[in-house]
């Protein structure tokens, strides 16, 4: 799967020019989060050739084999960063490198780490949920791809003008991706082949929809919840300055010794806590 980047800023530049707009083909420049998980995935992917994966698939890829296997939660992260084949892993990291860097510079990589992370999550989540309910066999589930997929929505929804290799044919990403949706829910309903990894597909690519639109709202509601924060560490703080201050004219009305106990530990976790600001 390739990409071609036809960027806004292509597109300006160009038209300053007054040049018709071409479509180039470009290998994105890496980005911190992006090559990292590139170099883990591929070392991790190492380990297994090299040592046998047999148990490394027993202890951290999805495998719901029992409930009390399916709640060890550490898998819904690892089994993200084992892979079955060369072209497993090939696709994957191929796909990480095309669609990860703009995501990962549009977003910081921080909120690009926790969108990759949470794709991957819930895509590993809802394989275990369709066993359970004896919809699709058991069997261990391992894979970047409902990370990757989530990541290419996250694009297609941000970026519509990206352009995707689709099985050799140049679409566009929306186009794309909604194919790709339509192919999980074909495979998941008629349980065919790779039902389970399908599944992992299409709930990563729910995932990244949900994150994406939910952003402003998300945003909205955590400012107010620092505003909450806030107000409430304010209104503590004039309510001890009221109180101090009515210690302070006790003080001064009757001396130290007038003081209850209370009072004078309020008393003198103020005046320790004003050294402390002063000697800052």
């Amino acid at each position: 799967m390739g990409l071609y980047d036809r960027d806004y800023t292509q597109e300006d530049f160009q038209s300053q020019f007054r040049t018709p707009s071409r479509m180039q083909m470009n290998l994105p420049q890496l980005t911190p989060v992006v090559k990292w998980l590139m170099i883990i995935n591929t070392a991790v992917f190492i380990a297994q050739s090299v040592g046998g994966d047999n148990w490394l698939m027993s202890w951290f890829s999805v495998f719901p084999v029992s409930l009390p296997v399916s709640l060890q939660l550490w898998r819904y992260v690892t089994y993200q960063f084992l892979h079955g084949s060369f072209l497993h892993i090939f696709g994957n990291m191929l796909g990480l490198l095309f669609f990860g860097p703009p995501l990962e510079r549009y977003m910081t990589s921080k909120r690009f780490l926790i969108l990759y992370l949470f794709c991957g999550i819930v895509g590993g989540l809802f394989y275990p949920l369709l066993a359970a309910v004896k919809f699709l066999s058991v069997a261990p589930m391992m894979g970047a791809s409902g990370a990757v997929l989530g990541i290419l929505i996250a694009c297609a929804i941000l970026f519509p003008k990206f352009i995707i290799f689709l099985f050799f044919f140049p679409v566009p990403i929306r186009i794309g991706a909604i194919f790709l949706i339509l192919y999980s829910v074909v495979t998941i309903l008629s349980k065919g082949q790779n039902a389970g990894g399908e599944a992992a597909h299409l709930a990563g690519m729910a995932a990244a929809a949900v994150y994406i639109f939910s952003e402003s709202w998300r945003a909205r509601l955590l400012f107010k919840i620092r505003s909450a924060m806030w107000e409430r560490r304010m209104n503590t703080h004039r309510n001890l300055q009221l109180e101090l201050d009515r210690i302070l004219q006790k003080v001064h009305d009757r001396g130290i010794h007038g003081l209850s106990l209370r009072e004078r530990k309020i008393l003198k976790e103020a005046t320790k806590a004003e050294q402390m600001r002063t000697r800052i």
